[in-house]
């Protein structure tokens, strides 16, 4: 007898192919890029930017000094429309909800025993709960890649139903570490479990383990999300993140989801980039 995991999956295609999926994603890039290869798309792209510093050096100073550097740009250049977050540990919420100005520009944290998710469940809903007190107004957490592997579901789920309810309304992002999942199948069951478990993002990595974002994950999980929406009318949102360094490759993971999920996922916000030296290369990009 199949558990109601199982049963979900059932509802889906996941028997997926690797070769496959990389056939089907460089076709994609390939015959549909060059239309968004273009100065409004990289205007597009820096307000998905979540600029993100996540080092065992980071200290209130210098994130301070990041966020100060956000204001003074957005003030400078009021005809562009700004970031989406910065992303910090939760020790930094307060500092940079204190010293951030730019309007619209949210603050986000990572969460739950980030990066590995390997404590226990109290301490990632503590940790959330103070994050969020602090200012936080997005949470990241990490799937845990470890149990999901192993085939408990429950665990991954209950996780993920419980921090979501200590977040209420604030956005949660579900990391899937895709590199360490490794397989399309696995991918695409994961970020399954992730949005029916309460997922209103899912996360391609967490930019600390070897294979981070790659274009052939980024097109598994919108295909699982285009999926998900015509099964349940819910839009879950997508987050690239974790090796996207230079605008011509975030062109084509735009590209993907562009294509995958069409302009109302776009226009809903739903699409974001996490990264720490995409910002300043989308900046001179667009002011060239």
């Amino acid at each position: 007898m199949t558990n109601k995991y199982e049963q979900a999956f059932a509802k889906y295609e996941t028997a997926l192919n690797d070769e496959q999926v990389h056939k089907s994603v460089v076709a994609l890039i390939n015959e549909n890029r060059a239309k968004y290869d273009n100065a409004d798309t990289l205007k597009y792209l820096l307000t998905t930017v979540e600029l993100t510093t996540l080092t065992c050096t980071d200290n209130d100073a210098f994130v301070m000094r990041m966020t100060e550097g956000v204001n003074d740009f957005f003030d400078e250049h009021p005809e562009l429309k700004p970031i989406a977050t910065i992303c910090v540990y939760p020790r930094f919420a307060a500092a940079v909800k204190a010293t951030l100005q730019t309007e619209g520009v949210k603050v986000a944290c990572v969460s739950g025993g980030f990066p590995a998710s390997q404590t226990f469940l109290e301490v990632k809903t503590i940790e959330t709960a103070l994050a969020l007190k602090d200012g936080a107004d997005e949470i990241d957490m990490v799937l845990s890649v470890g149990a999901f592997q192993d085939g408990d579901y429950e665990t991954c789920a209950d996780e993920i139903s419980e921090i979501k309810d200590v977040c209420g309304d604030a956005p949660l992002k579900v990391i899937l570490e895709t590199g360490e999942l490794k397989t399309a199948e696995a991918i695409m069951k994961a970020s399954i479990l992730a949005m029916y478990s309460g997922a209103d993002f899912i996360k391609t990595s967490t930019g600390k383990v070897a294979v981070a974002a790659t274009p052939e994950a980024a097109y598994v999980m919108c295909k699982a999300i285009k999926a998900y929406h015509a099964e349940t009318g819910k839009w879950v949102g997508f987050k690239a993140a974790g090796g996207i360094k230079t605008p011509a490759e975030a062109v084509d993971f735009y590209t993907i989801v562009r294509e995958t999920l069409g302009q109302e996922f776009i226009d809903l916000g739903l699409f974001r980039i996490g990264t720490s030296s995409l910002y300043k290369k989308l900046v001179d990009a667009i002011l060239a």
